[in-house]
């Protein structure tokens, strides 16, 4: 390991596994490659990927981006970079950037649509009308005096969290945005959200603003695992039939009645479609021929826009513009994308969903100078090689760094959530099931499971069976709701977590000393419906594993992320139990990492008080 990256390590100490991985990714990025990392947590993820990343942009003039979905991560990579100028005497400058929306100033920019904001604070800045903006920017090239003088200030406070940067603009009337671009044009660390670099018009303008290039970038991708959903989600346009009639409403408020027959026909023609079913495909020119009835296609989207971006400076938010941004989006290519007609419990809605996160993620591999592709659950690393395009990529699987003997890995291969055998004697048998295991434990415990509604019905006969507190999480809460929910949860020794696999505590829950247990109940699967049949035939056309790509492993990197919540530290002990006989078939166990121990046996008690070291 060079003197340069030992100089910028901010902890007196280096796990063993932690030199390895920063030996591997400096190397890497010497050498101009992409590397993709399985690395399970405590081995030091940020800081092992943040130093030689560092060190390499500073050799050679370069932008690190460290781009995460979760803003506690904003936090450990400040926190990392704090220690540094700290502990080492070296001041990095970063520049801490979340979407434009979570950082504006302006009362109620809070109640905007994500994908409306923008056009609001275009017109806005436009039309003058943003104190804050005006107080910032003379134009769009040069500073306020103002701004230059709150600048100066801020340089010598660096780094700043977001939160921290919003606090000091909003103090001097600035923009917390177009301050946070000043520091990113001197940055040579910036965290900010995948799709800064992801979407392409974002990215264009975005590179643009602080002056960098992508060519002269490395790329650090946290939690990578959420990258392909997520990317897919950001690709997706939808419209429903609460759209249109909130669309019909607006029309003929604002005098546009003109418009209202091309929302009626859209919502009988696609009831019409439906015709009865759940679910089925629809082409580019079923709903192109409806549009049509009524009026010129492109026309249409054009007025839409234009009405709908007046309306939203007034209003905050405007349905015509989302139909409009609905209707531009459904003349893009079929490729890649599944267009879906669904019955909603009210309603229907249309998707144009995409199916190919390399379709926005594999031009920005291509072009940028090297990244790091990183999770605790990143298995296969292959799979996710082949989805992000990401060509000639190094791939690594790291060991777990906690000791395995303070941790054991059960499959009870006795129950099953598979769909053809749900009923109420499987509920009940699982229940039996979880709530023995649950009072072998010694402590607090978690049990996540496939769905909200199987867990209600498993929790009708659980809870009488289970002699602990219950706490159960509820979706939709916000973050103060979550951090009660968890401060509660951790007052007391024997109590019960009933989660959801996919829901807030699946993942990123970090409780150190506080679980003795997790119990994964069932694979969280993907509903078998129109959008992962779509997947799997066009992950079987590309690389002819479609059930794997599209299906399987989603499922098993959930239940890892769930596992994970279990043993945070090197000094936590705990079991892990996987509660379904298909974690017990060979398919499925070979997805796990390898160096997990599993014992195949339904008897958990003997095992779990040898274990515990109970009598």
């Amino acid at each position: 390991m060079t003197s340069s990256v030992e100089k910028l390590f901010p902890h007196e100490k280096m796990r063993p596994v932690q030199a390895q991985m920063i030996e591997d990714i400096h190397e890497a990025l010497q050498n101009k490659q992409h590397i993709i990392m399985h690395a399970p947590t405590g081995i030091g993820k940020t800081a092992s990927a943040l130093i030689p990343a560092i060190d390499i942009a500073i050799q050679k003039n370069l932008t690190v981006f460290f781009l995460t979905s979760r803003h506690t991560q904003h936090h450990i990579v400040i926190e990392t970079l704090k220690k540094i100028k700290q502990n080492k005497g070296t001041s990095i400058r970063v520049a801490d950037i979340i979407g434009k929306k979570g950082m504006c100033a302006q009362d109620g920019a809070e109640s905007f649509f994500s994908s409306d904001f923008h056009e609001y604070c275009k017109k806005l800045r436009e039309d003058k009308a943003c104190d804050f903006y005006q107080n910032t920017r003379k134009n769009p090239q040069s500073l306020t005096i103002q701004a230059k003088h709150s600048l100066d200030g801020l340089r010598l406070l660096i780094p700043l969290h977001v939160e921290e940067t919003n606090k000091e603009a909003k103090k001097a009337r600035l923009c917390p945005y177009e301050v946070a671009i000043e520091l990113g044009k001197e940055a040579q660390v910036i965290i900010t959200d995948y799709y800064y670099l992801f979407n392409e018009g974002i990215r264009t303008s975005f590179l643009h603003k602080i002056e960098k290039e992508l060519g002269k970038a490395i790329i650090i991708v946290d939690e990578a695992h959420n990258l392909p959903e997520r990317i897919r989600n950001l690709a997706t346009h939808k419209l429903s039939s609460f759209i249109l009639e909130r669309a019909i409403t607006e029309a003929r408020k604002v005098g546009k009645d003109d418009l209202v027959p091309l929302f009626d026909n859209l919502l009988m023609g696609l009831k019409s479609l439906l015709n009865g079913q759940e679910e089925r495909k629809i082409t580019l020119q079923e709903i192109s021929n409806i549009v049509k009835q009524t009026h010129d296609y492109d026309q249409v989207v054009e007025t839409l826009l234009v009405v709908g971006q007046e309306i939203q400076v007034e209003s905050k938010r405007s349905y015509l513009l989302s139909v409009g941004h609905f209707l531009g989006a459904w003349q893009g290519e079929d490729e890649g994308f599944a267009r879906i007609l669904t019955k909603l419990e009210k309603g229907v809605q249309l998707a144009y969903r995409c199916l190919d996160p390399a379709q926005m993620t594999k031009e920005v591999f291509d072009a940028c100078y090297s990244s790091i592709i990183m999770s605790g659950t990143l298995k296969p690393t292959s799979m996710y090689k082949d989805i992000l395009g990401v060509s000639s990529a190094i791939e690594k699987e790291y060991p777990n760094p906690f000791p395995e003997k303070n941790r054991l890995t059960m499959v009870i291969p006795k129950t099953t959530t598979k769909f053809a055998q749900r009923s109420e004697a499987q509920y009940k048998e699982i229940a039996i099931w979880c709530a023995g295991i649950a009072d072998e434990v010694p402590g607090n415990v978690a049990l996540f499971f496939p769905s909200y509604s199987m867990r209600d019905a498993i929790y009708k006969y659980f809870h009488g069976l289970c002699k602990r507190t219950m706490f159960l999480e509820k979706s939709k809460q916000t973050k103060e709701e979550k951090k009660d929910f968890i401060d509660r949860f951790k007052l007391y020794k024997t109590a019960a977590l009933l989660g959801v696999s996919t829901g807030s505590f699946g993942e990123g829950l970090d409780m150190p000393g506080v679980l003795k247990g997790v119990i994964i109940v069932g694979l969280p699967l993907q509903r078998p419906d129109l959008e992962t049949q779509s997947l799997i035939e066009y992950y079987d056309k590309r690389f002819g594993k479609g059930w794997d790509y599209g299906y399987v492993f989603p499922g098993i990197t959930r239940c890892l992320q769930n596992a994970g919540r279990c043993i945070r530290s090197e000094t936590d002990k705990g079991v892990i139990v996987f509660l379904d006989e298909r974690f017990a078939w060979r398919s499925y166990l070979n997805c796990f990492p390898k160096d997990w121990d599993m014992v195949i046996d339904p008897r958990f008690q003997p095992r779990m008080e040898g274990f515990f070291g109970k009598k």
